[in-house]
């Protein structure tokens, strides 16, 4: 692992030895990284890795960025203290959170149109399957 890390530091320091490229490098990392970072807020509400591609996300933009380096840091602990509170709470809790991830996937579904298509598939053409966007 050392050796992977010391052939990025001698990579990195040959691309900032060129101020053109450093900054082209430093465009595309912003870019890359904010790009999976706001996937990732994107999929924070459905089942699945949302947490996880924020936070390469900001891994990415971290690798470049004292900002993100900082903002990473602040969101893993403050994940990693909600989902031990989340953990410790009553099973009412934990189904309301179950009950609001299913509602919001629902909606999401609703308003892209796939409960019509569907519905449609095994013959419930009811009007308000249909998306109102």
């Amino acid at each position: 692992m050392d050796r992977v890390a010391e052939r990025r530091r001698r990579i990195r320091a040959k691309i900032a030895s060129n101020p053109a490229l450093d900054l082209a490098y430093r465009i595309t990392i912003g870019v890359v990284g904010l790009v999976v970072l706001g996937l990732g807020i994107l999929a924070i509400p459905y089942p699945g890795p949302g947490w996880l591609i924020v936070f390469a996300g900001l891994g990415i933009l971290a690798s470049e960025f004292t900002w993100a380096h900082r903002l990473l840091k602040f969101a893993r602990k403050h994940y990693d203290r909600f989902m031990e509170w989340f953990g410790r709470q009553s099973i009412v809790v934990k189904a309301c959170g179950v009950l609001l991830t299913t509602g919001i996937v629902l909606v999401t579904l609703w308003l892209l149109g796939t409960l019509s298509l569907v519905g449609g598939w095994i013959g419930l053409d009811w009007s308000w399957l249909a998306s109102p966007v």
